[in-house]
């Protein structure tokens, strides 16, 4: 039960983390003067143009963002009823999922071709590994 807990907690640091390499290039682009004032001047239609990597960190973190609800969901799930006997192969899942995550933003930010969606499929395949075992 202590690993899929600390990996939920590992997945949501990550979750929140991954916006400061996207930000931190908003910094650079608009100039911390314009940073602190909110948005640029004619923003979003004249959003200045950020870097090609800070455009995929954002991607990486939105997908993220929209991923983490079902590991979540299926991961309190799991705590609630999954058998003890399955918890450790359910804190496997959630070290997998973990992981994967963490290598397809890597990935994703890095622009690795060919990758990214074979990363992604091994964190989706963790969610339903864990969703599995929950409700079996």
């Amino acid at each position: 039960m202590e690993t899929v807990i600390y990996y939920l907690a590992l997945s949501g640091l990550l979750t929140i983390l991954l916006w400061t390499p996207y930000i931190l290039a908003r910094v650079f682009v608009w100039g911390i003067p314009t940073f602190l004032h909110n948005y640029p001047e004619g923003f979003p239609a004249q959003e200045p143009e950020a870097p090609l990597w800070a455009q995929r960190a954002k991607r990486a973190h939105l997908n993220m963002v929209e991923t983490m609800p079902a590991f979540i969901a299926v991961t309190v799930a799991a705590l609630s009823l999954g058998d003890p006997v399955n918890m450790a192969q359910i804190g496997t899942w959630a070290q997998i999922f973990f992981f994967a995550r963490l290598a397809h933003a890597v990935v994703y930010i890095a622009g690795i071709p060919g990758l990214r969606t074979p990363i992604y499929l091994v964190s989706w395949a963790a969610v339903l590994a864990i969703g599995f075992m929950t409700i079996m």
